[in-house]
């Protein structure tokens, strides 16, 4: 598991820790950002103007390529002070290690060279793999340690409603990191230093569930042949077939790829649903709830008579989904959203409760709506009992930012704990979900039978730090 970051003291330089550039001992000043973080919506909004959010969705999201150039030096070096080859020799102060943290490759002839090290990442061994061996450095999710990338992935993970993870790859000249490959995710991908030329293939499988790597004679030629300048930002849907390198003759590339909509497609969602959708209806229909038929597990039961059996009973379904007689409820996606996603960038001020205890007479309202979810699930407690539907409010105020998309959560317990969130009877449904929607409402006004249950609801709530008293 990756080290947290921590802050600490300043030491005086190895010549080991002496990397590339020799701008890497100047402090660089924050620039003015071109971004606008007033709302989850204005800051995807401002990352790809100038184009708006209505024609990019209509037009390119999931269907094709976009390149936005910018000659705007502003956002330029604001996207340079997201991260720059100069900022690795104080990250590897952050115990690294390689293939978790660090991933340093190579494509010749088309082939991936592993160069990775084993144990904790040097920089004067990283030095070397670069210069000497024209290496890529590939750092995994630096949200973990850059503020500005920390806040800008929290805004869009609210935006996407979905993960949102990144990598940075800094290639010296004339060098490529990677062969042709698609992945599974939407790409959004940021310039930072110098020039990457990209060459983009139509996809052999389109919005790809899967990473692949692809062989030039399947590829064919080029659809898009770009280069991209720093300020310059690139989208391409999952499954397009890409494959960049550095030019010769200049300066070594920095970019920022952002990346969301991994396992979010309609069939994940079906595949989640779908569960809680057939239990609850098959509690309410007795046909399905008769046995399949005999020997079918064996491969004698299968026929026409089944498959036309099977399609009613999905018809019936569908009809109930359609119109509304039958709740569909995501429950597992929503789990895994909001218990890996980043917490709230100004998480040090949300851990404990602010204002007053709420009150009967008291008007309310929900905070960090976009960082909490409801779900509706059997209760976890094992009785001999029928299991018992009850009311989850799932939040990540208390997610860890040291472990995002890290594949690892820390601890069992505290995972567990921190994904349980509150819990309350199916009662209390109506009045979360009047919370939910509401702007503001007095506690009275909660759909709760008496005023003990009303106050109890806010009071559990108001502790999370997900209500305040207005």
């Amino acid at each position: 598991m990756p080290k947290r970051s921590k802050e600490k003291p300043v030491k005086r330089r190895s010549s080991e820790e002496e990397l590339l550039p020799k701008q890497s001992r100047v402090e660089h000043s924050a620039p003015p950002s071109p971004l606008s973080f007033l709302s989850p919506s204005s800051l995807f909004e401002s990352l790809i103007q100038p184009m708006g959010p209505e024609q990019f969705f209509s037009e390119y999201w999931e269907k094709k390529p976009l390149h936005l150039q910018r000659s705007d030096p502003t956002t330029a070096s604001y996207y340079q002070s997201l991260f720059q080859l100069s900022d690795l020799p104080s990250l590897c102060s952050h115990d690294l290690e390689y293939y978790t943290d660090v991933n340093v490759v190579r494509c010749i002839n088309g082939k991936k060279k592993d160069l990775n090290k084993q144990g904790k990442v040097k920089s004067s061994v990283l030095n070397k793999s670069f210069t000497q061996n024209k290496a890529t450095i590939q750092f995994h999710q630096p949200q973990r340690f850059k503020d500005e990338l920390w806040k800008i992935q929290e805004k869009l993970e609210c935006f996407f409603g979905g993960l949102v993870g990144s990598n940075v790859y800094i290639t010296p000249q004339e060098s490529q990191g990677l062969p042709a490959h698609y992945d599974d995710v939407e790409v959004f991908i940021l310039q930072l230093e110098g020039q990457k030329n990209w060459l983009l293939y139509k996809p052999t499988v389109p919005l790809a569930a899967e990473y692949c790597v692809e062989s030039e004679e399947r590829i064919g030629s080029p659809s898009h042949e770009i280069t991209l300048k720093a300020g310059d930002l690139l989208y391409f849907p999952r499954g397009t077939i890409h494959q960049a390198s550095t030019p010769a003759g200049g300066e070594h590339s920095t970019h920022l790829t952002l990346s969301t909509y991994q396992r979010m497609s309609w069939g994940d969602l079906l595949l989640d649903v779908f569960p809680s959708v057939l239990s609850d209806r098959s509690k309410r229909e007795v046909s399905l709830r008769g046995g399949m038929p005999r020997r079918f597990l064996l491969g004698d039961g299968a026929g026409q008579d089944t498959s036309r059996q099977m399609a009613s009973l999905l018809r019936s379904l569908a009809e109930e989904i359609e119109t509304g007689k039958q709740e569909v409820r995501s429950t597992h996606m929503k789990r895994d959203f909001i218990t890996n996603r980043l917490p709230p960038h100004s998480q040090e001020d949300l851990l404990t409760p602010s204002g007053r205890i709420p009150a009967l007479e008291d008007t309310v309202c929900l905070m960090h709506k976009d960082h909490m979810v409801i779900t509706v699930e059997p209760s976890q407690e094992r009785t001999d009992e029928a299991s018992e539907m009850v009311v989850f409010v799932l939040h990540s105020l208390k997610n860890q930012r040291e472990t995002h998309m890290m594949g690892e959560s820390g601890d069992e317990d505290e995972e567990e704990d921190i994904s349980r969130g509150l819990q309350f009877p199916l009662s209390h449904l109506q009045a979360l979900l009047q919370l939910q929607k509401a702007e503001q409402l007095t506690v009275d006004q909660l759909q709760l039978p008496t005023a003990e249950e009303k106050c109890s609801l806010v009071l559990a709530l108001w502790s999370e730090s997900l209500l305040e008293v207005l």
